[in-house]
């Protein structure tokens, strides 16, 4: 049987991100079930169109969602990732 999710790679790696701001990608991968490379990959088309900060402290990066962004999806029209994350994480992001 085929295993899916409802939640594509990208919204499970924001999740990772808003739950723990300062997660490390070898982290993130290991909890979506993709590879580092992947991570990577997603991190930084997630901070390339706005939707996280990236900020380097030491020799680990701290991310902050933009949670008043808006999901980009036409059926989350009107909707916001932190409306999403409210859901998957609580209201704290």
């Amino acid at each position: 049987m085929a295993k899916w999710t409802f939640l594509t790679n990208h919204a499970r790696v924001l999740h990772c991100v808003a739950k723990d701001p300062g997660v490390r990608l070898r982290d993130i991968a290991a909890a979506v079930g993709i590879t580092e490379r992947a991570a990577h990959r997603i991190v930084a088309e997630l901070s390339r169109d706005g939707y996280i900060s990236v900020e380097k402290q030491g020799r680990r990066n701290r991310y902050t969602v933009e949670s008043n962004l808006p999901l980009r999806d036409p059926l989350g029209s009107g909707q916001t990732v932190g409306d999403l994350l409210a859901i998957l994480v609580g209201p704290k992001h």
